[in-house]
């Protein structure tokens, strides 16, 4: 009884793609959409009725590009090649066998064989592969016109449409750039999951796992952080943020700035507008990095010049904090999880970050010693707890 219960639920009741309803429903009218563009734009662009206007695999691609954009087998290459090539040996399998079964089963299989070695697997080309033999055993006659009427055509009009819905519509990251997904993530980080370990762990399942590199680094970051949320608890921004931290404003003089972060032994201040809402961040490295050393002249001397305020009406310097600030700056929610923190210090090197509260205005800052004395405290009441 148990046995005829899971089999129900995995192959009747369970879902295989995890899709709300209304992604479910975008995927309907974006497949809709994409065979609809390629029947009509292929029917004004043919020449002449000896080809069909639509190759039915196009059906198939269409599922695969809008269900599973990211996935290897959706990719440019995969589509275009695995078609155009399939289409090559259907047409050849069709001319040298007269047997429909032996035709279909070597144009099936030899396809296959192509995609792989030609690293353009694409499901729906074998499928492509098929259509010549089966027009032919119902008394039509197609030659190698058909890889350009209606594959090609088919082909190029299906990837257009396909960009520009994934990337318009749907809002998914098609096609997918190798690297860009994980451009966030430091070649030499020594901590975590490397691109080099998902590469040797998917060389050792020795089969074919129809997800990209960067889907699956996700998945698992996603899994660890939901893991560490569950045993450690919810402990936020708020419980581990310095609060009352010192903040300058785009106008705020570069001598009063430094002023303040020396008396207050500070590596790094918010900037913040009239409404404290965090702009930018200001650190050691900003001030210094306007400073031009010669071989004759001291680092003290030239330090001093630039932070004190020119008496004159001109100058060839920053005088403000808004001139030296960095802009590109991270803020989390006051009610962010410290697993968000974990990512951000350890992996893309950011040693503070500004916190906000629900109307974006700076409330405190989190420094990497606060992480680590929160993640310590944490780990010590566990080894108590268990004494």
């Amino acid at each position: 009884m148990r046995k005829i219960s899971q089999f129900i639920y995995y192959f009747i009741i369970g879902d295989p793609i995890n899709l709300s309803f209304k992604g479910k429903l975008l995927s309907f009218i974006s497949c809709f959409s994409a065979i609809l563009i390629i029947a009509l734009g292929t029917q004004q662009l043919s020449i002449g009725t000896a080809f069909p206007i639509i190759v039915a695999s196009m059906g198939a691609s269409a599922a695969i590009l809008f269900i599973i954009p990211h996935s290897p087998l959706a990719q440019p290459w995969p589509l275009v090649g695995g078609h155009l090539i399939s289409a090559i040996i259907g047409i050849a399998c069709a001319q040298w066998f007269a047997d429909i079964a032996i035709s279909s089963a070597c144009a099936a299989g030899s396809s296959i064989l192509a995609m792989l070695l030609l690293r353009c697997l694409h499901p729906p080309g074998a499928a492509t592969a098929i259509a010549p033999i089966l027009a032919n055993a119902s008394g039509g006659s197609l030659d190698y016109g058909f890889v350009l009427m209606p594959v090609g055509l088919n082909v190029a009009i299906m990837l257009v449409t396909a960009i520009a819905i994934n990337r318009w519509v749907l809002r998914y990251d098609y096609p997918i750039i190798p690297g860009k997904q994980n451009s966030i993530v430091k070649p030499n980080q020594k901590t975590g999951i490397s691109d080099q370990d998902l590469k040797l762990a998917l060389e050792n399942m020795d089969m074919f796992m129809d997800v990209s590199s960067g889907d699956l680094r996700k998945l698992l970051v996603d899994a660890e952080a939901r893991s560490f949320k569950r045993f450690k608890g919810n402990i936020t921004c708020a419980d581990i943020m310095v609060r009352d931290v010192p903040a300058v404003e785009y106008g705020t003089e570069v001598e009063e700035a430094w002023n303040i972060m020396h008396k207050q032994k500070l590596k790094s201040m918010p900037v913040v507008d009239r409404a404290r809402r965090v702009i930018g961040i200001i650190t050691w490295n900003d001030f210094f990095k306007f400073i031009n050393l010669s071989a004759y002249d001291s680092f003290q001397d030239k330090f001093r010049t630039f932070i004190r305020r020119t008496p004159d009406i001109s100058t060839d310097k920053p005088e403000s904090v808004g001139h030296i600030m960095t802009t590109s700056v991270s803020v989390l929610s006051e009610s962010t999880h410290i697993v968000e923190l974990i990512s951000l210090m350890s992996t893309q090197g950011f040693r503070q970050i500004p916190i906000v509260n629900n109307e974006n205005r700076l409330v405190g800052m989190v420094y990497q010693a606060n992480l680590i004395a929160a993640l310590y405290d944490e780990q010590l009441a566990t080894v108590v707890s268990q004494l």
